[in-house]
C-alpha cells in the first residue's frame, strides 16, 4: 500500500518537475536531453555498465550529439565532453573554472568531507595526512599482517578446491586486509558486521538517488550510517588506547590519523570518518579487479606463469611479454614482484 502511495505522489509531481526544467533551460546549452527528472539517463548507463557495454553506450552518444552533450546522471545535470580538446580543458583548467565534484549519491553515502569533495588547501591537507600513512616505505611494516590474512584466506577458500570464482574471493580478501590495515579489526563478529554493512552501502553508490524505503539508494544510506557509527566507535576506542600509551600510532590508519590531531589539528574527526570510508571503497574494487586480471594473465600465459613461479628477474618476464598487449599488467607484475 505504501509503495502505491509513493508512486502516486511521484507521478503527480512529474509534470511540475518537467515544467520547471523547461523554464530553467532557456539559456544556450549543449545538445541532448536531460530525460525524466532525477532518473535522466542513469538507468541506461547502469544497464550498459552491468553488461560491459559502457564504451559502446558512450560512442553511440557521441555519434548522435557530437563531442559535447548534456544529460542527467544520478539526479544531477551533466555535460559529457569527448576528445583531445576536452582532455586539455579538464587537465589544464584552474579550480575556479572546473571543480572537483562527485555525484550526489557518492557524497551522501561517503560524506561531504572526503577528498572527492575537498578543494585546494583542504584537499592538500587531508591528502597529505593519508599519503603519509600509505606511502610505500610505511607500508613495508604492514606486510606481515597482509601475509597472515592471505595465508588464512588461501587455507579457507582455495586449498583443496577443484574450482574457484576468483573475483568474489579477491573482494573478500581485499576487504579483510582493509579491515586489518585501516581499522585494526581482527576476524570475528565485528568484521562480519562490517562486511554486511559495507556490501549494502556500495550497492547504492551508482543507483538512482531516490530515497524511498524500498530503493537500493535508501538501503545504502542506512548501511552508510551503520558503517559511520562503527568507525566512530573505533575512533573512541583507539583514542583511549593512544591516551593510555597502549597503542603505536602506526598500527592502523585510524590510530595514525588520530595521532596527527595533536599536530595543529591537521585533520578533524569528521574528516577521519569520511576519508576512512573513502579509502575503504577506493581500495576494495580496484585492488580485487587488478588481482583478478593478473591471475587471468598468469593462467592464460604459461611462460609468464613459469617465470613468476621460478622467481626469475622481472627483466626475463618483460622479455617473455615483449610485443604483447599487456602493458598495464606488466607494470603491476613489476610492482608485485619487487615487493
Amino acid at each position: 500500500m505504501y509503495t502505491a502511495i509513493y508512486f502516486t505522489v511521484l507521478l503527480s509531481l512529474l509534470p511540475i518537475f518537467l515544467l520547471l526544467t523547461r523554464r530553467r533551460s532557456s539559456g544556450k546549452l549543449p545538445p541532448g536531453s536531460l530525460g525524466i527528472p532525477i532518473i535522466g539517463q542513469s538507468l541506461g548507463l547502469l544497464r550498459a555498465m552491468r553488461t560491459n557495454t559502457a564504451e559502446k553506450w558512450l560512442e553511440e552518444r557521441i555519434r548522435k550529439y557530437g563531442p559535447i552533450s548534456k544529460l542527467s546522471l544520478f539526479g544531477t545535470p551533466t555535460v559529457f565532453i569527448h576528445g583531445q580538446a576536452a582532455n586539455k580543458f579538464v587537465f589544464t583548467s584552474e579550480s575556479n573554472i572546473l571543480g572537483n565534484q562527485q555525484p550526489q549519491t557518492i557524497k551522501r553515502i561517503l560524506g561531504d568531507r572526503t577528498l572527492f569533495e575537498l578543494s585546494v588547501e583542504d584537499h592538500k591537507r587531508v591528502r597529505g595526512a593519508l599519503v603519509s600513512f600509505l606511502k610505500p616505505e610505511s607500508l613495508k611494516q604492514y606486510v606481515g599482517n597482509m601475509d597472515e590474512e592471505i595465508k588464512n584466506h588461501l587455507e579457507m577458500h582455495w586449498q583443496g578446491k577443484e574450482k574457484v570464482t576468483v573475483l568474489p574471493l579477491m573482494k573478500m580478501l581485499t576487504f579483510n586486509i582493509i579491515c586489518s590495515l585501516l581499522f585494526g579489526v581482527e576476524r570475528g563478529a565485528k568484521r562480519e558486521r562490517f562486511v554486511e554493512y559495507f556490501q549494502e552501502m556500495i550497492e547504492g553508490m551508482w543507483a538512482v538517488p531516490v530515497n524511498l524505503p524500498f530503493t537500493t539508494f535508501s538501503r545504502s544510506l542506512r548501511a552508510s550510517a551503520k558503517v559511520q557509527n562503527m568507525v566512530m566507535e573505533l575512533i573512541q576506542e583507539k583514542r583511549a588506547e593512544l591516551e593510555q600509551h597502549g597503542a603505536s600510532p602506526h598500527q592502523d590508519l585510524i590510530t595514525y590519523l588520530l595521532s596527527l590531531q595533536g599536530h595543529d589539528n591537521i585533520i578533524s574527526e569528521k574528516e577521519i570518518v569520511h576519508n576512512v570510508m573513502l579509502v575503504m571503497v577506493a581500495g576494495h574494487d580496484t585492488s580485487s579487479v587488478l588481482i583478478t586480471f593478473m591471475m587471468q594473465l598468469l593462467a592464460n600465459d604459461p611462460d609468464v606463469y613459469a617465470a613468476v613461479l621460478h622467481a626469475k628477474s622481472f627483466k626475463a618476464i618483460e622479455e617473455i611479454m615483449d610485443g604483447r598487449q599487456f602493458p598495464f599488467c606488466s607494470n603491476q607484475l613489476s610492482i608485485t614482484y619487487n615487493m
